[in-house]
């Protein structure tokens, strides 16, 4: 189970990684994660997967995949008034 303080470093994950916190939370947060490897764990995961999104660029998503995924979840029937 987290931590307290691994819950509060989650709590501030967004503006940590967007560079909004003030700098003595944002070394609190560095010591933390030094020691914590499952927070650092996160913060990597999660800076990674703003640099892969952010340089990706968009893909379109052929008809009928979209078809078939939006039937497998249930989906099919948004925006035709069904329930």
């Amino acid at each position: 189970m987290p931590s307290e303080t691994c819950k509060n470093l989650l709590s501030q994950l967004s503006d940590y990684i967007d560079g909004e916190l003030e700098e003595e939370l944002c070394a609190e947060i560095e010591r933390h994660m030094a020691e914590c490897p499952d927070c650092q764990a996160v913060v990597n995961t999660l800076e990674k997967t703003i640099v892969l999104y952010r340089t990706a660029g968009r893909a379109e998503v052929p008809r009928d995949v979209q078809t078939r995924l939006y039937k497998v979840l249930k989906l099919d029937q948004i925006g035709r008034g069904a329930t």
